[in-house]
């Protein structure tokens, strides 16, 4: 079975979306550049590369990432990577060329039966709407967080407000950094 990893930043209050920019449009974007850039506070990032054995993203993420990762040298060990994009109405024509093979996934239980193939890790990144969905139908296995010292108070949250049964965590690995960036690792006990 494989194992489903979200990666990513998050605000102290749970806010994912628009660590680098406005794309989500609240005011608060970019708020990752505000913190003091302190290069362990991202090692988690280049750790998490021998895992990889592939990516999974929601539709608008994967826009977003597409537009840039593929011609990014900070990227280009990702560039060859098989790709999953969970949508139910991005068209195959609309895939990006030149970035290792991407399939579509359609729905929750198609990611459910990827998780029971062969093969290694799928990585989240970025994708919050995606990570609650997946998270509520109890399909990831571990967070990979870096939380950055900010209330925010808009922005998409990573989890779920639903009312669910508990799910409990299991600290891997952490770390604090003197920029106030706590990283964060949990395996999903179940």
């Amino acid at each position: 079975m494989r194992e489903l990893v979200y990666t990513g930043f998050m605000s102290l209050d749970g806010v994912a979306d628009s660590p680098g920019g406005t794309v989500e449009g609240h005011r608060s974007g970019g708020w990752v550049f505000d913190t003091e850039f302190v290069p362990e506070a991202y090692s988690l990032k280049g750790e998490e590369l021998a895992e990889t054995t592939a990516l999974m993203f929601g539709r608008r993420s994967y826009d977003a990432f597409a537009a840039v990762w593929p011609g990014s040298e900070d990227h280009s060990a990702y560039k060859e990577l098989p790709k999953f994009v969970v949508s139910s109405s991005l068209a195959e024509d609309a895939l990006v060329e030149g970035w290792g093979p991407t399939t579509i996934l359609r729905s929750t239980e198609d990611v459910a039966a990827l998780k029971q193939g062969d093969g290694g890790a799928i990585f989240i990144h970025g994708s919050p709407e995606l990570a609650r969905s997946l998270s509520d139908a109890d399909l990831i296995d571990r967070y990979n967080l870096l939380v950055f010292p900010v209330l925010l108070g808009a922005g998409k949250s990573l989890f779920s407000r639903a009312d669910r049964d508990k799910l409990k965590l299991e600290l891997r690995e952490s770390a604090s950094y003197s920029n106030g960036v706590a990283k964060l690792v949990y395996d999903v006990k179940r």
